[in-house]
């Protein structure tokens, strides 16, 4: 009938009943640890697992106290998990503590309790977790020898990146002043060919550096005010010069937005460029490479670079292009073969695009070109429109548009006509390296500056008291007194109004030596090797600076 209760079609099912004897045998038959104890410390009962696991019978365990088991350099812990079990406020969570339990053949276990107060007792679960902790300490140690063992490597490239520089400064050093003499043809072709060489193993110790300092996670980025075109000029012309020597056509266009000053990384936006514009350079044979870059985003603290690098070379497919970025990686053994190289410049170019929140993308189709696009995220200090109300349109507008109008033409005066002074430079030279020693001398020679050198930095600091000279260059690396201390020592002793520039030369070229040179005191740092134009150049900046 409508609207009358009825029973229900599916039975009640009862509560089966539990006998004591069920209780007990499920206490019995654990496999964790149980344990019931007073307030006073009295074990009241143990499972049958106490056996299993630390060899106690329950007979052996009921009655006494658990405290004289633990490990003694774990009882003070011990002490205090049991007042935090008999004084937990009510709901509050379980805290699990780890303590060592002594076997009854002598050894001890690790053994993770938790633990609840009801009424007057304390109820009491517990877990063998030796093995487990071992496991865990055999990663953590793994993992601290892996971390160790990374700092090493990093620490034993760094080392021989210094050891090869130095040498390999005497090389390029003295080919490049050897460049400025008067030579036959067939002796300048002999000497451009040791110098392109030297540049290449340059570049090749700086790769593997880079990649030893990304996978140890000790590569910077830095970030400061830098000007766009100014960055991007010494690269383009670079690679136009290169593009010049393979009768290679080639076409720099930066879009309206790419002037400015913004806030980044400019070294390794640099190298980024430098990296792509030389494999598109040596992936060519024919054609030309265009490299297009824009800004967009006009307001201050806005900007997004993208730069798009062309070429018509030798092209690669789809399955090639899917592990191009992989360190050591080329397109097969007969591009290794036929255009060298170690595999490491593209990795490097993506590791630090994505370090800078950006990142870097390639196409191409074999035997019809590639296409490599940079984006990074690249704030404006200034914005446009107020860039462009001020006047200063910044060095952006760059244009080249064939192999004919070299570089040479369109820049300012040289470093050695920067160098022309009224009267003789006069520079001190810390340096202990012989070799190191006759290339500073042999391209300073030839501007007529007069070179006093000494062989460490206490004959530096010595001499320096005298106040005699226009610049100091200073090597780092010396014994008795290294640069750095020699420099702290020059600027302790002299007055703020008779301040020497000083310029650190080193073949420590890491981001952490420029600053340990700045921080001592030295106006600029000059890496080795260094050339005619980089030390010429260094020395016009702190004299006129």
């Amino acid at each position: 009938m409508i609207g009358t209760a009825t029973a229900s079609v599916y039975p009640v099912p009862t509560r089966p009943h539990l006998a004591g004897d069920d209780l007990a045998t499920f206490f019995d038959v654990s496999l964790d640890m149980l344990c019931i104890r007073a307030l006073d410390g009295t074990v009241l009962k143990v499972s049958r697992s106490w056996e299993t696991v630390l060899g106690w019978r329950p007979e052996e365990v009921e009655g006494g106290r658990l405290l004289p088991l633990v490990h003694p350099e774990d009882q003070p812990g011990t002490r205090e998990s049991i007042v935090e079990v008999e004084t937990r406020a009510e709901n509050a969570p379980i805290v699990r503590h780890i303590n060592r339990y002594r076997h009854r053949n002598g050894e001890y276990r690790r053994v993770e309790w938790q633990a609840q107060r009801h009424g007057d007792r304390v109820y009491a679960v517990a877990r063998d977790v030796t093995d487990r902790f071992a496991a865990e300490q055999a990663l953590i140690e793994a993992k601290a020898a892996a971390e160790a063992a990374s700092r090493a490597k990093s620490d034993f490239l760094a080392n021989m990146s210094h050891e090869i520089r130095t040498p390999l400064n005497g090389v390029i050093g003295i080919v490049d002043a050897l460049r400025r003499t008067e030579l036959t043809p067939e002796q300048r072709e002999m000497v451009d060919l040791i110098q392109t060489s030297g540049v290449t193993l340059e570049r090749l110790v700086s790769d593997i550096l880079d990649v030893s300092k990304v996978e140890s996670g000790r590569l910077d980025i830095e970030t400061r005010q830098f000007d766009l075109g100014e960055a991007l000029a010494g690269v383009i012309d670079l690679a136009h010069n290169r593009a010049a020597e393979k009768g290679l056509t080639f076409e720099a266009r930066p879009g309206p937005g790419a002037r400015g000053v913004f806030l980044g990384d400019s070294t390794r936006i640099g190298q980024i460029v430098c990296n792509l514009l030389s494999n598109a350079v040596k992936f060519t044979t024919r054609g030309g490479i265009t490299v297009d870059w824009d800004v967009h985003g006009e307001g201050e603290g806005e900007g997004e670079l993208t730069l798009v690098v062309n070429d018509t070379g030798v092209g690669f497919d789809a399955a090639t292009g899917a592990g191009l970025f992989q360190r050591f990686s080329q397109a097969d053994a007969s591009i290794t073969r036929r255009y060298g190289g170690s595999g490491l410049g593209l990795s490097i170019c993506r590791s630090l695009a994505e370090m800078m929140g950006g990142g870097v993308e390639a196409r191409s189709c074999p035997g019809e070109g590639s296409t490599f696009t940079l984006t990074l995220p690249l704030p404006r200090v200034v914005a446009l429109a107020d860039l462009d109300g001020s006047g200063a349109a910044g060095t952006g507008e760059l244009s080249w548009t064939s192999a004919e109008s070299t570089p040479e033409a369109r820049s300012g005066p040289k470093a050695e006509e920067r160098m022309e002074p009224r009267r003789r430079l006069r520079v001190l030279l810390a340096e202990d390296h012989p070799t190191n020693q006759r290339v500073v001398q042999l391209i300073l020679g030839s501007t007529g500056a007069e070179v006093t050198t000494v062989e460490n930095g206490a004959l530096a600091v010595e001499a320096a008291a005298s106040g005699t000279f226009d610049v100091i260059l200073m090597d780092m690396q010396m014994p008795v007194m290294d640069g750095l201390t020699a420099t702290r020592a020059i600027r302790a002793a002299e007055a703020a109004a008779n301040r020497t520039p000083v310029i650190m030369l080193s073949a420590n070229a890491m981001a952490q030596h420029r600053y340990e040179a700045l921080a001592a005191g030295a106006d600029l740092h000059v890496a080795k090797p260094v050339t005619a134009e980089s030390l010429l150049a260094g020395i016009a900046q702190a004299v006129e600076g």
